[in-house]
């Protein structure tokens, strides 16, 4: 076995998730989380699933004393790097957080692991790194850097940073994990997404409306190139997306240098289709109102994750239907998030 996995900004929507797959996988895991947008009940509802618990060390990716910290205290020998922010709306007002968190933080963790001699890492990039694509399905062979935004710029020179450091020493062993839309939620309804203010993805958005706490959907554009006005988009099953982490870490472990996979579905679904699939599933209307479009958004977008299948054995599982009732599940028996459990933030 590898020692301890530490998994940055583990308390997070998919990072507890995957925590919890390592957990149920074997693995000792250290999670260092923040909490600047999560919650540590998120780590106490794994444990009750899992029937063991994460170390849980509140701190910051980007302070190296916390870093040297934990690989002095754990026999780690990987790190799972979920730690970051990820709006892209904010990213545009705030950038500089953007760059000092999301690549300056990154930085810091290579710089810890190197002198920790671990260099084993699995990196939570994203579909925005591609920009806005000039074909799809999206195939890991397509340009990236054209990106819309400073989410994903930063993404992308997180790519750029950790790509130039496995061409420095062969050591690392990377792997660089393109995702698309992750929604739903464990299919025991104690973890889920529980976003902080106005949620900005669309799922829990629409959840929350449906449940009674917001009033109304915004849809961003209704004017787009698609079959209905509204943006499609490549919607995975974050448990899907939580295994494909425990698949990708598992392959980088025989094989040096960065890899780098796309992880989505192959299908795309409109704003639309999303709204009125979960108001079939829930039973429960959701009114919206159309909005102008957002800066850095794009038309179309979904993958080809056909290399994951082929090198990684990983293939997407969970189909529109089981996203729509988990996201629901965790909505209706969480209205308020992690906010009812004790410990949380």
């Amino acid at each position: 076995m590898l020692g301890h996995v530490l998994v940055t900004g583990g308390a997070g929507y998919i990072g507890s998730h995957t925590t919890l797959v390592l957990l149920q996988a074997g693995f000792d895991v250290v999670v260092l989380d923040n909490l600047c947008n999560s919650s540590s009940e998120s780590l106490a509802r794994v444990a009750q699933i899992a029937g063991r618990s994460p170390v849980f060390v509140e701190g910051d990716v980007r302070d190296a004393g916390v870093l040297d910290r934990i690989f002095n205290d754990f026999q780690v020998g990987a790190v799972l790097h979920f730690a970051g922010l990820k709006a892209v709306g904010e990213s545009l007002h705030e950038p500089l957080r953007y760059y000092d968190n999301n690549v300056a933080g990154t930085v810091t963790l290579c710089q810890a692991m190197a002198a920790a001699n671990v260099f084993t890492l699995v990196f939570s990039s994203s579909a925005t790194v591609y920009g806005d694509p000039t074909m799809v399905p999206i195939s890991e062979d397509q340009p990236v850097g054209g990106t819309t935004n400073p989410y994903g710029r930063s993404k992308y020179m997180v790519e750029q940073v950790l790509t130039d450091l496995a061409a420095s020493d062969e050591r690392w062993r990377l792997a660089l994990l393109r995702y698309f839309n992750p929604v739903g939620a464990h299919e025991s309804g104690k973890i889920g997404e529980d976003p902080g203010g106005v949620p900005n993805n669309l799922l829990p958005y629409v959840a929350q409306v449906a449940v009674g706490k917001l009033p109304v959907l915004s849809i961003f554009g209704d004017d787009y190139p698609t079959a209905d006005g509204t943006g499609v988009r490549d919607y995975i099953h974050v448990m899907d997306l939580a295994e494909g982490h425990l698949r990708a870490l598992e392959a980088i472990r025989s094989r040096s240098g960065a890899c780098v996979w796309n992880l989505g579905t192959g299908r795309g679904y409109s704003v639309l289709e999303m709204v009125h699939a979960f108001e079939a599933a829930s039973g429960r209307p959701v009114p919206y109102r159309v909005s102008p479009r957002r800066s850095g958004d794009i038309a179309i977008c979904y993958a080809d994750s056909s290399k994951a299948e082929r090198e990684l054995g990983w293939k997407a599982q969970r189909g529109l239907s089981e996203m729509i009732r988990d996201a629901w599940r965790w909505q209706s028996e969480n209205p308020d998030g992690y906010r009812i459990g004790i410990g949380g933030k």
